[in-house]
């Protein structure tokens, strides 16, 4: 019998196994964290498989995802990107992660780490949604809103609401999943 899943991801098994292995799970690692940060970035206007299709070439094009490299990418570093048909060639979202970058490692200094800074705004506690169907849940929160201006104050880019509620479900700061998923208890 087959396990059952969050609806989203049924049909596509890179999509199933992110879903199964990643979404949902409790991140609190930086280097993790600042990765989910670009792609959610990247994502705004696209489709989340999209993301993941390109992940690895994202992963190839931007030195793993390690923002030190990344926040001192030069104007060559963004034009061989802006070249790169294997991720998203968006101008703004490519600067914004350079800009991102700076803005992490700020953050981090402030804080002692990203993990430290975000998991204060859920009481370093996941939130346990408890929907029947994915339709039912937010785009946005409270929260979500208040991590998203707080963000963009600190310098952020490309992290609205529904962006930084979207990461906020990718790293474990909510749990989404829908009670009959298989994950909701294990995450």
């Amino acid at each position: 019998m087959e396990q059952q899943r969050c609806g989203w991801c049924k049909g596509d098994t890179l999509y199933e196994a992110y879903h199964d292995e990643e979404w949902g799970t409790p991140v609190k690692d930086d280097a993790i964290l600042f990765e989910f940060l670009v792609l959610e970035t990247f994502q705004a206007g696209l489709s989340w498989i999209t993301i993941l299709k390109k992940r690895e070439n994202f992963r190839k094009a931007l030195d793993h995802f390690d923002y030190k490299k990344i926040s001192v990418y030069d104007e060559d570093k963004i034009q061989d990107l802006l070249q790169d048909a294997g991720i998203i060639r968006n101008k703004l979202k490519v600067r914004a992660t350079v800009s991102n970058a700076l803005a992490f490692m700020k953050v981090q200094e402030e804080f002692g780490s990203f993990s430290n800074y975000i998991w204060g705004f859920v009481n370093n506690t996941p939130i346990k949604s408890s929907y029947e169907h994915h339709k039912n849940a937010p785009a946005t929160t409270e929260i979500s809103d208040a991590l998203s201006k707080d963000l963009k104050k600190r310098g952020f880019k490309f992290v609205g609401s529904t962006v930084v509620y979207a990461f906020m479900q990718a790293v474990g700061m909510v749990n989404d999943h829908i009670v009959s998923c298989f994950r909701y208890d294990e995450v």
